[in-house]
């Protein structure tokens, strides 16, 4: 194996200290030609479906990309906006928001950078960038508040596996969750409350997270428990009792059972239960994408309404509100203790290389 360093490095260069921020992914077009690559290499990946390889190699490619393309690019289309993705979008205002407030506080010596685990753009490119920028310390931010495997795991495989390749490898800290930060649980309290002010309360408060297979939480993954912790905390910084509030799952595909209660099949049947009046956030989102815009926000809005229901609200995600970039600042700064120590001065670095005969 070959391994990728710099020839060229130049002692001049100061080092930096790297924060990249993670989601999950984008097409690069509302396509069904865009989404095949790109669910692909999402539906490819272990932690997303723990299928023996060779069953799963001729489900994905005889059944799947050659249906399943075609009908998400059409909800894609959907939410596509002037920008394209909505969640690259709001990853790219993510990126800057947190550099404006590092730099403000501890000066220019940060490069902040925003990558997806699938699609554009790629952990392994992004990495490339900072590397060759300077980056010798590393903080990844998976914007997953709950800790799975398919996501948060998934990314820490995708960083480690880029990192096996390098020369030079950074000092690393990784978070791997943050669904109880005081400061996260806040900011989406203080989302509630803002939309509240602006429309009333509703009958009940659903909180949807986003699904996976009950077997992951029965063989150990913490992410059911995760996501109720988060609705409890949530809960009690907004003072609601337990039947003014529910948390369900959503987005479930394939045979096998997923975590209950199901959003759609909730929302379907609480009109005939006397709840004709819901608000819905997704508090497992750091960011609207097609799973909450189209989702939540269309397709099981029409599920409610169709079933007897009268008012449904959804609550956008924090996206790049100026409360969850405080927060996301916040997470980053707790990971660098002991980083942040004098500054580091490149002409005497560079001198005292010259001086052992580096050319650079």
């Amino acid at each position: 194996m070959k391994y990728v360093g710099q020839a060229d490095y130049s002692h001049s260069t100061a080092p930096r200290i790297g924060v990249l921020l993670t989601n999950l992914g984008t097409p690069e077009a509302p396509t069904a030609k865009a989404l095949k690559p790109y669910l692909k290499q999402f539906l490819w990946d272990p932690r997303v479906v723990e299928v023996p390889r060779p069953i799963w190699w001729l489900i994905l490619n005889g059944i799947i990309l050659n249906t399943r393309p075609k009908r998400s690019a059409e909800a894609y289309r959907a939410v596509w906006n002037e920008r394209g993705s909505p969640l690259l979008a709001h990853l790219e205002d993510q990126g800057s928001g947190v550099s404006e407030r590092l730099l403000a506080r501890h000066g220019d010596r940060f490069i902040v950078r925003g990558a997806m685990r699938y699609g554009s753009p790629a952990i392994a490119d992004v990495l490339t960038e900072m590397f060759d920028a300077g980056v010798q310390k590393l903080v990844v931010l998976p914007l997953y508040p709950q800790y799975g495997g398919p996501t948060t795991g998934s990314t820490f495989d995708e960083v480690s596996q880029d990192l096996t390749r390098r020369r030079w490898l950074p000092a690393l800290r990784f978070v791997s969750a943050y669904h109880d930060h005081p400061r996260y649980i806040a900011a989406v309290a203080d989302s509630i409350r803002a939309h509240w002010d602006a429309h009333g309360r509703a009958q009940k408060l659903i909180l949807s997270y986003h699904g996976m297979p009950k077997r992951y939480l029965m063989e150990g993954d913490p992410y059911h428990c995760q996501c109720h912790k988060t609705s409890r905390l949530i809960g009690e910084a907004l003072e609601l009792s337990g039947d003014e509030m529910m948390t369900t799952f959503q987005s479930r595909f394939g045979r096998e059972e997923w975590l209950q209660p199901y959003t759609d099949e909730t929302l379907e049947a609480l009109p005939g239960q006397g709840v004709t009046a819901v608000q819905v956030v997704c508090p497992g989102f750091s960011a609207d994408c097609l799973e909450t815009i189209e989702e939540i926000g269309m397709e099981n809005r029409d599920t409610f309404l169709e079933a007897g229901g009268t008012r449904y609200e959804y609550i956008p995600c924090l996206n790049a509100e100026t409360d969850h970039l405080d927060t996301l600042t916040e997470l980053v700064t707790e990971e660098l203790q002991g980083w942040l120590g004098p500054t580091h001065d490149a002409a005497l670095t560079e001198q005292l290389a010259r001086h052992l005969g580096a050319e650079n």
